[in-house]
């Protein structure tokens, strides 16, 4: 009766002990689960912290060029100014030697003109073909 106990109790033992088996694998696969959705967050988390801190850096950079071009700009504007008065100079010394240039040659570009118009010679053309009947 005990032997026979025995064997009926062995393969109860053995279905508790791979029952408690599974249950640890099962047990170790939801930690495991735990480990690697822990890993996606953190993850997660650093991509958003590096977008972030990316923007703050970009908004940064930003401020920064729009300032050295607000400084660049305000440097150079007097100095626009003085480039304007500098040209406006240039070119009214410029039109008054043009204007003076006109008065000294006027009356010479005058005569030239009314004697080549005034003055005619006529001639034939030089393709013209005299006494051929066409």
């Amino acid at each position: 009766f005990y032997y026979y106990n025995l064997t009926l109790f062995k393969p109860i033992v053995m279905a508790a002990s791979n029952s408690q088996g599974i249950q640890t694998l099962v047990e170790a696969e939801k930690e495991a689960a735990k480990i690697v959705q822990k890993a996606r967050q953190y993850r997660i988390d650093r991509l958003k912290a590096a977008r972030t801190e990316a923007a703050k850096e970009i908004e940064d950079l930003k401020t920064q060029k729009n300032e050295e071009f607000h400084q660049f700009e305000t440097e150079h504007a007097g100095s626009s100014d003085q480039n304007f008065a500098k040209i406006t100079t240039e070119t009214e010394v410029k039109l008054q030697q043009i204007q003076e240039a006109f008065n000294k040659h006027k009356t010479v570009v005058i005569e030239r003109l009314l004697s080549v118009v005034t003055t005619v010679e006529p001639a034939l053309h030089p393709n013209v073909r005299v006494g051929d009947q066409a």
